[in-house]
Protein backbone atom coordinates (compact mmCIF):
# COMPACT_ATOMS: atom_id res chain seq x y z
CA UNK A 1 0.00 0.00 0.00
CA UNK A 2 1.14 3.55 -0.68
CA UNK A 3 1.76 5.98 2.31
CA UNK A 4 1.15 9.47 2.22
CA UNK A 5 2.17 12.25 5.01
CA UNK A 6 -0.14 14.89 4.74
CA UNK A 7 -1.19 18.46 6.40
CA UNK A 8 -4.62 19.16 5.91
CA UNK A 9 -4.02 23.05 5.72
CA UNK A 10 -0.78 23.13 3.68
CA UNK A 11 -1.56 23.74 -0.26
CA UNK A 12 0.85 21.72 -2.29
CA UNK A 13 -0.67 18.83 0.15
CA UNK A 14 -4.13 19.74 -0.80
CA UNK A 15 -3.02 19.74 -4.40
CA UNK A 16 -1.14 16.06 -4.38
CA UNK A 17 -4.25 14.74 -2.16
CA UNK A 18 -6.86 15.88 -5.01
CA UNK A 19 -4.84 14.23 -8.20
CA UNK A 20 -4.65 11.09 -6.26
CA UNK A 21 -8.39 11.36 -5.80
CA UNK A 22 -9.24 12.19 -8.99
CA UNK A 23 -6.76 8.98 -10.23
CA UNK A 24 -8.88 6.34 -8.01
CA UNK A 25 -4.95 5.52 -6.60
CA UNK A 26 -6.07 3.79 -2.96
CA UNK A 27 -2.92 4.93 -0.20
CA UNK A 28 -2.62 5.14 3.71
CA UNK A 29 -3.51 8.84 4.57
CA UNK A 30 -0.94 9.48 7.52
CA UNK A 31 -1.84 12.69 8.76
CA UNK A 32 1.48 14.76 10.44
CA UNK A 33 1.95 17.74 12.92
CA UNK A 34 4.48 19.71 11.52
CA UNK A 35 5.32 20.63 14.42
CA UNK A 36 6.54 17.18 15.46
CA UNK A 37 7.04 15.07 12.07
CA UNK A 38 7.35 12.07 12.65
CA UNK A 39 11.05 9.73 12.51
CA UNK A 40 9.62 7.39 9.77
CA UNK A 41 8.73 10.47 7.39
CA UNK A 42 12.01 12.45 8.57
CA UNK A 43 13.67 9.08 7.38
CA UNK A 44 12.27 8.98 3.81
CA UNK A 45 12.61 12.11 3.26
CA UNK A 46 14.78 14.64 5.53
CA UNK A 47 13.66 17.88 3.76
CA UNK A 48 10.86 17.45 6.58
CA UNK A 49 8.18 19.03 4.33
CA UNK A 50 4.81 17.28 3.43
CA UNK A 51 3.57 16.20 1.25
CA UNK A 52 5.95 12.89 0.64
CA UNK A 53 4.23 9.49 -1.14
CA UNK A 54 6.20 6.55 -0.09
CA UNK A 55 5.35 3.92 -3.02
CA UNK A 56 4.73 0.46 -2.43
CA UNK A 57 7.79 -0.56 -4.41
CA UNK A 58 9.86 1.64 -1.46
CA UNK A 59 10.28 4.80 -4.01
CA UNK A 60 9.91 8.17 -2.37
CA UNK A 61 8.08 11.13 -3.92
CA UNK A 62 9.03 13.74 -1.95
CA UNK A 63 7.85 17.03 -4.62
CA UNK A 64 3.19 17.47 -5.11
CA UNK A 65 3.89 18.05 -8.63
CA UNK A 66 5.68 14.94 -8.70
CA UNK A 67 2.90 12.91 -6.76
CA UNK A 68 0.09 14.38 -9.07
CA UNK A 69 1.79 13.42 -12.06
CA UNK A 70 2.59 9.84 -10.77
CA UNK A 71 -1.11 9.06 -9.50
CA UNK A 72 -2.26 10.55 -13.07
CA UNK A 73 -0.05 8.43 -15.00
CA UNK A 74 -1.52 5.51 -13.12
CA UNK A 75 -5.26 6.80 -14.03
CA UNK A 76 -6.57 9.92 -15.45
CA UNK A 77 -10.48 9.38 -15.88
CA UNK A 78 -11.32 12.98 -15.92
CA UNK A 79 -8.15 13.97 -18.49
CA UNK A 80 -6.51 16.36 -16.06
CA UNK A 81 -3.06 15.80 -17.57
CA UNK A 82 -2.30 18.16 -20.52
CA UNK A 83 -2.59 16.40 -23.78
CA UNK A 84 0.10 17.80 -25.87
CA UNK A 85 4.05 19.27 -25.90
CA UNK A 86 2.32 22.45 -26.05
CA UNK A 87 0.01 22.70 -23.54
CA UNK A 88 2.43 20.71 -21.16
CA UNK A 89 4.57 23.88 -21.71
CA UNK A 90 2.03 26.08 -20.83
CA UNK A 91 0.96 24.49 -17.75
CA UNK A 92 4.88 24.10 -16.49
CA UNK A 93 5.11 27.72 -17.30
CA UNK A 94 1.60 28.83 -15.36
CA UNK A 95 3.18 26.33 -12.50
CA UNK A 96 6.53 28.01 -12.03
CA UNK A 97 4.61 31.53 -12.27
CA UNK A 98 2.27 30.30 -9.08
CA UNK A 99 4.82 28.17 -7.25
CA UNK A 100 7.82 30.82 -7.71
CA UNK A 101 6.43 34.72 -7.52
CA UNK A 102 2.92 34.19 -6.56
CA UNK A 103 3.84 31.80 -3.31
CA UNK A 104 6.31 34.45 -3.01
CA UNK A 105 3.90 37.39 -2.33
CA UNK A 106 1.05 35.00 -0.84
CA UNK A 107 3.86 34.08 2.17
CA UNK A 108 4.92 37.77 2.60
CA UNK A 109 1.33 38.95 2.29
CA UNK A 110 -0.20 36.18 4.85
CA UNK A 111 2.70 36.58 7.32
CA UNK A 112 4.54 39.88 7.00
CA UNK A 113 6.32 39.43 10.49
CA UNK A 114 7.96 36.07 9.66
CA UNK A 115 9.96 38.54 7.11
CA UNK A 116 10.35 41.72 8.70
CA UNK A 117 7.76 43.36 7.12
CA UNK A 118 5.39 46.04 8.63
CA UNK A 119 2.47 44.56 6.42
CA UNK A 120 1.88 42.33 3.67
CA UNK A 121 0.06 45.71 1.75
CA UNK A 122 3.08 45.80 -1.07
CA UNK A 123 2.93 42.18 -1.67
CA UNK A 124 -1.00 41.57 -2.12
CA UNK A 125 -0.92 44.12 -4.45
CA UNK A 126 1.70 42.73 -6.36
CA UNK A 127 -0.20 38.73 -5.91
CA UNK A 128 -3.19 40.78 -7.15
CA UNK A 129 -1.44 40.96 -10.49
CA UNK A 130 -0.92 37.91 -11.24
CA UNK A 131 -4.35 36.75 -9.69
CA UNK A 132 -5.93 40.00 -12.43
CA UNK A 133 -3.60 37.56 -15.31
CA UNK A 134 -5.62 34.59 -13.91
CA UNK A 135 -8.99 36.42 -14.56
CA UNK A 136 -7.85 37.64 -18.02
CA UNK A 137 -7.57 33.66 -18.43
CA UNK A 138 -10.43 32.95 -17.14
CA UNK A 139 -12.58 35.82 -19.26
CA UNK A 140 -12.12 33.77 -22.38
CA UNK A 141 -12.02 29.86 -20.65
CA UNK A 142 -13.96 28.02 -18.30
CA UNK A 143 -10.72 26.87 -16.26
CA UNK A 144 -7.29 27.65 -15.72
CA UNK A 145 -6.00 24.68 -17.85
CA UNK A 146 -8.67 24.99 -21.27
CA UNK A 147 -12.23 23.87 -21.71
CA UNK A 148 -12.25 21.64 -18.53
CA UNK A 149 -11.00 21.34 -15.09
CA UNK A 150 -7.28 19.89 -15.20
CA UNK A 151 -4.11 19.58 -13.52
CA UNK A 152 -2.94 23.31 -13.83
CA UNK A 153 -6.72 24.26 -11.66
CA UNK A 154 -5.50 22.05 -9.14
CA UNK A 155 -2.28 22.69 -8.60
CA UNK A 156 -3.42 26.34 -8.47
CA UNK A 157 -6.71 26.68 -6.69
CA UNK A 158 -5.53 25.87 -3.21
CA UNK A 159 -2.89 28.78 -3.00
CA UNK A 160 -5.67 31.92 -4.65
CA UNK A 161 -7.76 30.14 -1.57
CA UNK A 162 -5.14 30.72 0.71
CA UNK A 163 -4.49 34.05 -0.78
CA UNK A 164 -8.34 34.80 -0.57
CA UNK A 165 -8.23 33.80 3.19
CA UNK A 166 -5.95 36.44 4.42
CA UNK A 167 -8.63 38.74 3.86
CA UNK A 168 -11.95 37.44 2.34
CA UNK A 169 -13.62 41.15 2.53
CA UNK A 170 -10.63 42.79 0.05
CA UNK A 171 -10.91 39.95 -1.95
CA UNK A 172 -14.48 39.76 -2.65
CA UNK A 173 -14.45 43.42 -3.52
CA UNK A 174 -11.81 43.07 -6.14
CA UNK A 175 -12.43 42.97 -9.85
CA UNK A 176 -11.95 39.53 -10.85
CA UNK A 177 -15.56 38.28 -11.02
CA UNK A 178 -14.21 35.15 -13.34
CA UNK A 179 -11.68 34.15 -10.91
CA UNK A 180 -14.15 34.35 -7.80
CA UNK A 181 -16.67 31.92 -9.38
CA UNK A 182 -13.70 29.45 -10.56
CA UNK A 183 -12.46 29.58 -6.63
CA UNK A 184 -16.05 29.37 -5.40
CA UNK A 185 -16.71 26.81 -7.54
CA UNK A 186 -13.82 24.63 -6.10
CA UNK A 187 -14.08 25.26 -2.83
CA UNK A 188 -17.98 23.73 -2.79
CA UNK A 189 -16.86 21.10 -5.02
CA UNK A 190 -17.65 17.76 -3.92
CA UNK A 191 -13.69 16.53 -4.38
CA UNK A 192 -12.56 19.67 -2.08
CA UNK A 193 -14.82 18.88 0.55
CA UNK A 194 -13.14 15.00 0.34
CA UNK A 195 -9.75 15.90 0.29
CA UNK A 196 -10.23 17.88 3.19
CA UNK A 197 -11.55 15.72 5.06
CA UNK A 198 -10.60 15.62 8.53
CA UNK A 199 -7.71 12.83 9.62
CA UNK A 200 -6.30 11.96 12.98
CA UNK A 201 -2.86 12.43 13.61
CA UNK A 202 -0.96 9.69 12.73
CA UNK A 203 1.17 7.85 15.24
CA UNK A 204 4.25 6.24 13.69
CA UNK A 205 6.36 3.41 15.16
CA UNK A 206 9.40 4.63 15.78
CA UNK A 207 9.90 5.52 19.48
Amino acid sequence: MHALYSFRRCPYAMRARLALRASGVAYEHREVALKAKPAEMLALSPKGTVPVLCLSTGEVLEESLDIMVWALEQNDPQAWLPRSADAWTLTRASLALNDGEFKTHLDRYKYPQRFGLVDGASHRAQGALILMQWQAHLARHAYLAGDQWGLLDACVAPFVRQFARTDRVWFDAQPWPNLAQWLSAFENSQMFAAVMHKHPLWVGTSR
